[in-house]
């Protein structure tokens, strides 16, 4: 086993990108190990008892929602075809969702492919269900079938997401993490470092790195230990006991090197992941295609138009007329609060601008006193928000029923209007002002693609407390993809960061 260089010094990121070249050819001579990794490592007896309990929970939502279904169907005595019927939905569900890959390790615990997985399970057991009460002659009750097979799909979600938050505890607690080598140029570790730091809710934690030698010897990356060239990456998988190996922006970490690699450390037991630097493109939009002996990766175009997102507006419109209905009490009640409280009209109306670029007239309680626009000008030099968006926690325009409405969101309320009209959606991009649209970068247009929306990924993970970079960065994520279950992940975000107010002013 041969020993890392001697360290001497830690660099900054802006030292390593500055000093960063293309890297000198390296090869990757794998060898046998000395010893295999144990199949009950932490990592994975951490994600089994997670997909055991999963199974469990799937297969109790599955008789909690048969049984709630048949007592409802049928209010004295249950029929003895409807009892076998609820017994032997749950063994059914638990299949179905493998067969989807509901259990698989990459999907348990991030993401939304978990959900996904579920709600694509769900459209199976409706299909399940009808060809078998064909084939014997039964005919189930369509009450009890409407009843039974969605409160399975919801009590599944409900279930998974709590599993997935007692995960997160965990591994907030560095528990269960996957410890990760990271390969590559210094200033491309430098970026996947500080994103598995950021973010370890996904269960990686990075113990090393290996970066080419650029002249100068390097101790840690970004806080990482460097543990020597690219050519000491199995070394340094013995030495960490690594269950990753994550090569990001290496050229000469390719073809037939990287081939012998993924041989040495599938004897290992080491999984390896490599970056194809195409960055914010969720798994579905990303997908191998075999051509000539060659595994290329297709990157499809995201869906802004066709089938999926008409049956998104149906929805939205379908859900934000029910929600109307449902809230129509509460509306009233804020709508007189707000009169009482100061002069002038309960809305307040403000022209934003839509989808393709489109202006609409967006639709709020309203929160400041009348002529806060014209204040707005008088204050702009106290902005606390970011470099685009103006914001301040205590913003004097604020009326005192105006920041009981904004700590809630309940002053949003009444974009549900601009979503049954067709100019917003549940989800989607923040909607922007025309004089924020004006100083728009090219890349910044593309939040344009879709219809703003009344939530999103920037409502669950910041609001105002968010730059005007994180701002984009997530909204240009949510734009390229864009998915039904993304957007039931957000819906179920945005109730717990309404209720915690975080970023609300």
């Amino acid at each position: 086993m041969s020993i890392a260089p001697t360290p001497t010094t830690g660099l900054t990121r802006r030292e390593i990108t500055a000093r960063a070249t293309v890297p000198s050819r390296t090869l990757v001579t794998p060898r046998r190990p000395t010893i295999r990794r144990p199949v009950h490592d932490g990592p994975w007896q951490l994600l089994g008892r997670y997909r055991l309990i999963a199974q469990a929970t799937d297969a109790s939502a599955a008789i909690l929602a048969g049984v709630l279904a048949a007592r409802l169907r049928f209010e004295s005595s249950i029929p003895l075809f409807y009892v076998i019927v609820s017994l032997l939905v749950p063994f059914t569900w638990i299949v179905l969702i493998y067969l989807q890959r509901g259990y698989e390790y990459r999907f348990i615990g991030t993401g939304v492919d978990e959900y996904r997985c579920v709600l694509n399970a769900g459209v199976l057991l409706f299909t399940v269900i009808a060809v078998a009460s064909y084939a014997v002659r039964a005919e189930l009750s369509r009450g009890y079938v409407l009843l039974a097979v969605p409160t399975t799909i919801l009590l599944t979600l409900v279930g998974r997401n709590r599993l997935r938050w007692w995960l997160y505890r965990l591994r907030a607690q560095g528990q269960g993490m996957q410890r990760v080598i990271v390969v590559g140029r210094a200033d491309a570790t430098v970026s996947v470092i500080e994103t598995l730091d950021r973010e370890p809710h996904h269960g990686l934690v990075a113990v090393g790195a290996c970066v080419p030698n650029v002249g100068i010897q390097v101790s840690h990356v970004h806080g990482v230990p460097v543990l020597g060239d690219p050519e000491r990456i199995l070394d340094a998988v013995d030495r960490t006991g690594a269950h990753v190996v994550a090569v990001v922006s290496h050229p000469d970490l390719a073809g037939q090197a990287l081939r012998r690699l993924s041989w040495a450390l599938e004897e290992r037991g080491v999984e390896l992941v490599v970056s194809p630097g195409i960055i914010e493109v969720a798994g579905p939009r990303l997908s191998i295609r075999p051509v000539a002996g060659l595994s290329l990766l297709h990157l499809e175009r995201p869906s802004a138009r066709g089938g999926r997102m008409i049956l998104k507006a149906v929805l939205d419109r379908v859900l934000s007329l029910a929600l109307v209905v449902a809230i129509s009490p509460l509306l009233l009640l804020i709508a007189v609060a707000v009169k009482l409280d100061s002069r002038g009209p309960a809305l307040f109306r403000q022209t934003r601008i839509g989808v393709d670029g489109r202006e609409f007239t967006m639709l709020k309680f309203r929160s400041m006193v009348v002529d806060a626009e014209r204040l707005r000008d008088s204050i702009r030099h106290l902005s606390e928000g970011n470099e685009i968006l103006f914001k301040m926690k205590d913003d004097p325009r604020i009326t005192r029923v105006g920041a009981i409405l904004r700590r809630f969101s309940l002053d949003e309320l009444p974009q549900l209007f601009n979503i049954i009209r067709g100019d917003m959606s549940l989800v989607g991009p923040r909607p922007p002002l025309p004089e924020e649209v004006a100083v728009y970068t090219d890349d910044a247009v593309r939040r344009l693609r879709v219809r703003p929306g009344l939530t999103g990924l920037w409502q669950v993970s910041g609001r105002s407390d968010l730059s005007w970079e994180e701002t984009l960065r997530l909204d240009l994520r949510y734009v390229d993809n864009w998915s039904l279950a993304l957007d039931l992940s957000i819906l179920w975000r945005t109730v717990r960061a309404v209720v915690h107010g975080s970023g609300a002013y």
